[in-house]
């Protein structure tokens, strides 16, 4: 097929960035350049991008506030020209958006040279950004089933591709469940996302000292906290005795999942699809306040597979955790029996099968889905919400 370029945007959080730089990462093994534009935020992540070209461009961001609508539409529109020079040198064959705003811009101008496009929603509700490009593009890639404010009229150019994950969480899908017996420690990992939640530092610890004695002595936690609060969950988990190794950021998050034997997390949707990718079991609490309630959108699917136990945050109390943790962990069987429940719910191809529609985009691709069971292995979104 020869090297081509291609342009990836993405706003500044890992939620975007993680998938875009999975795909960067095959897109480069196949041969070809990658580009990545992004803001600040996005281009600081660490272990994402690294050598790889990368362009900040200004993005407005429009709030509920009128005020300052007019400075938010002269950065993207100062944010589209300097994509579109950026495309006079790289000429990519396509222009790939994550979604969030920064990604806006670059979209934009790719659609006004003409540039085939495409948008990854990686939540289980159409972002704002990929909202306002759904009509325009070429191709809308799809993380879940069943997508909340995707118009019925789009159905035919949305193909159903799942949550590109790292190369080290894949690898962890080929590996078994950690073993456990009756007796063998249980490891805990609590992770609240990229900015980490207060919330799971409240209760956790006081959860977890709910259990019984004998399974509390058997715990090991490793546990991602904000600044603020590290200190006083290191001494809660040292009063309680139970092993507790904390911080702020997880640099090795993916070997930490592979010694898991059950996660507590908000339902991000990059935490989704890497529990599923590695078949881990879930107490998912999702962010309340996050857009369209999409994290409990996203935890719709690995609750109903049986892999993950959901507690809405307003009920999520020490009590509750620890039912929910006995009615998990307290039989090894029943912690097997979710751990292949949640990964019978993950979408492990999807780096593959969202480079092969990438590749297609500069070969004429157009507006129309691929049926499931195609060789490439791309798969029809069944249904959205208008």
């Amino acid at each position: 097929m020869g090297k081509r370029h291609f342009v990836l945007a993405a706003g500044g959080t890992g939620g975007h960035i993680i998938p875009a730089f999975a795909l960067a990462t095959e897109l480069k093994k196949r041969g070809h350049y990658v580009a990545l534009i992004t803001d600040e935020r996005g281009a600081a992540i660490p272990g994402t991008f690294e050598g790889d070209e990368k362009h900040i461009l200004p993005a407005g961001r429009f709030t509920k506030n009128p005020l300052g609508w007019f400075a938010a539409a002269q950065n993207i529109w100062r944010g589209r020209a300097m994509a579109r020079r950026l495309y006079e040198s790289f000429n990519p064959e396509a222009v790939i958006g994550f979604g969030g705003y920064p990604a806006l811009p670059a979209v934009l101008a790719a659609l006004k040279d003409d540039i085939p496009c495409a948008v990854h929603e990686q939540n289980a509700v159409l972002g704002r950004v990929n909202r306002l490009l759904a009509s325009q593009v070429d191709a809308i890639a799809a993380a879940y089933k069943q997508v909340g404010r995707l118009k019925d009229k789009y159905l035919g150019k949305t193909h159903l591709i799942g949550n590109p994950v790292r190369e080290e969480v894949s690898i962890l899908r080929s590996q078994p469940f950690p073993a456990l017996s009756e007796e063998g420690i249980f490891r805990v990992l609590v992770t609240g996302g990229s900015q980490g939640a207060s919330i799971l530092s409240n209760v956790v610890p006081d959860g977890l000292a709910l259990l019984p004695l004998s399974f509390r002595r058997r715990m090991q936690v490793t546990q991602q906290c904000r600044e603020e609060d590290i200190e006083r969950v290191r001494d809660r988990y040292a009063d309680l005795a139970i092993p507790a190794d904390l911080a702020t950021y997880l640099p090795d998050l993916p070997e930490r999942l592979g010694w898991a034997h059950i996660v507590i997390a908000r339902a991000g949707a990059s935490t989704i699809a890497e529990l599923t990718t590695a078949g881990r079991p879930a107490i998912l609490v999702p962010l309340p306040i996050a857009t369209d309630d999409h994290q409990t959108a996203n935890a719709r699917e690995m609750e109903a597979s049986g892999g993950a136990r959901v507690i809405k945050q307003s009920h999520f109390t020490p009590a509750e955790l620890a039912k929910q943790m006995q009615k998990l962990g307290l039989e090894p069987e029943a912690l097997m029996n979710a751990a292949g429940r949640a990964r019978n719910a993950g979408y492990p191809n999807a780096t593959r099968d969202l480079a092969d529609l990438v590749e297609r985009l500069g070969q004429g691709l157009g507006g129309e889905a691929i049926p499931a069971g195609q060789p490439s292995g791309l798969r029809t979104a069944v249904q959205g919400a208008s």
